[in-house]
């Protein structure tokens, strides 16, 4: 059973919270940090990619970064932009886009339920981030950006979430640039929050929708302290790393797309016919083709739109993993047609998260003589069945929108 505990978060103080909440580091590139940075003196990036305040083109693993990251974080700390709040608290966060609203309670999770597989994952890790992410939280003594976790809420974290928005003002209530809303409000209650915390007792497995290498670099941490304290008792902070729980039906993944930048030295004719084999293809003329459902591609390839569908015995009688578009795609036409054979490392492949549109898409392909494909997004059920059979998705088979904030709550590893 899940162990998630309230926490004392270390966080802005109401009117400086919107120009604080920055987006996660990983999907800002070093240009866009400094130019936001030089914007924005309080944006959280300034300790989430504090190379923007150094000499421009130190490498980013340099120890000077990270301790650039700490006095950054201190700085914002003493300067009374950061303030810690004095007893353990849950936090509801909100993060509404285009009408819809995802609601979750931020906390702390176990490294025990990691390393159990109480808190599950689908995703493999790369060393080079991880150890990046582990010299940040150990350098900065704290968790500065939260890892988003799923699962099946109970009836009654649903309550108490929904009563406690009813009778409470929320502390942050602001839209960024982008249109998302993000709310955050305070649980206090000693009582509420033994409710929560025996409400999260219940429920067997959380999933880590986005934030593997985070997440793995936590616990890496945590286990470092734990050597570092051979009399460590379980309860001390370091035992336990900063999460985002959203119930898992309130989730919106997005496609992942694909642009590979030729054809592998085929003539258009061949690499269609080559699809002939394992889907149904239709021309769409005059516009782009946005898959509808499971099993179905959205290609572009020399001006030309088309939609793909797989045969059945493309995909049936596969596994969960199998039976995934990206794996179709993958395994039918990336590897053998194309000749993409580890996607991780290929720099023929571009991947393109989000709500990008797909004349985007087609932009790219143009511009190198390639092909484009757009995805239909990976469902929440897949992803869970997937982390409960222990096994892997294939590489970027997932984008998360909204983006959590970084910056709204720190989670320090010591008292």
């Amino acid at each position: 059973m899940a162990v998630f505990q309230a926490f004392k978060a270390l966080r802005p103080v109401k009117e400086k919270a919107s120009s604080v909440a920055a987006l996660p580091y990983d999907v800002v590139n070093r240009e866009e940090a400094r130019s936001i940075g030089e914007r924005n003196p309080d944006s959280f990036l300034h300790v989430d990619r504090p190379e923007m305040d150094l000499e421009p083109g130190i490498d980013l693993y340099d120890p000077r970064v990270y301790a650039k990251a700490r006095e950054n974080l201190d700085r914002m700390e003493e300067e009374g932009i950061l303030v810690q709040d004095q007893t353990p608290c849950y936090y509801i966060y909100e993060l509404v886009r285009k009408g819809k609203a995802q609601t979750g309670i931020v906390g702390c999770s176990s490294i025990d339920d990691y390393l159990n597989n109480v808190v599950k994952k689908h995703e493999l890790t790369r060393e080079d981030k991880e150890q990046d992410r582990i010299h940040h939280v150990d350098v900065c003594d704290a968790n500065t950006g939260p890892i988003f976790l799923a699962c099946r809420y109970t009836d009654c974290l649903l309550e108490i979430i929904n009563d406690w928005k009813l009778s409470h003002d929320a502390v942050y209530d602001f839209t960024e640039e982008d249109e998302i809303t993000h709310r955050v409000w305070v649980i206090d209650d000693p009582s509420v929050i033994r409710v929560i915390y025996e409400e999260f007792g219940k429920i067997d497995s959380l999933y880590i929708a986005d934030g593997h290498h985070r997440a793995a670099s936590a616990v890496k941490v945590g286990l470092k302290r734990r050597e570092q304290n051979p009399n460590y008792t379980g309860k001390e902070e370091f035992n336990f790393f900063l999460s985002v729980v959203f119930p898992y039906d309130q989730l919106t993944i997005l496609p992942y797309n694909r642009v590979v930048r030729n054809l592998n030295g085929l003539t258009v004719k061949a690499f269609l016919a080559a699809l002939k084999f394992h889907f149904e293809l239709m021309v769409m003329p005059g516009f782009p083709c946005k898959p509808v459902e499971k099993h179905c591609i959205g290609m572009y390839v020399d001006g030309q739109w088309y939609h793909l569908k797989a045969w059945p015995d493309v995909y049936e009688n596969r596994d969960v993993v199998g039976q995934l578009d990206v794996s179709v795609l993958q395994d039918r036409v990336l590897g053998p047609i194309l000749g993409i054979k580890d996607p991780r490392t290929d720099n023929r492949i571009s991947f393109v998260g989000g709500s990008h549109k797909a004349a985007e898409l087609a932009e790219m392909a143009d511009q190198t003589g390639g092909v484009a494909f757009v995805m239909y997004p990976t469902s929440m059920e897949d992803l869970m069945r997937i982390a409960d059979e222990s096994k892997l998705m294939p590489p970027k088979s997932t984008w998360f929108e909204p983006k959590l904030r970084s910056g709204l709550f720190i989670h320090k590893l010591y008292d």
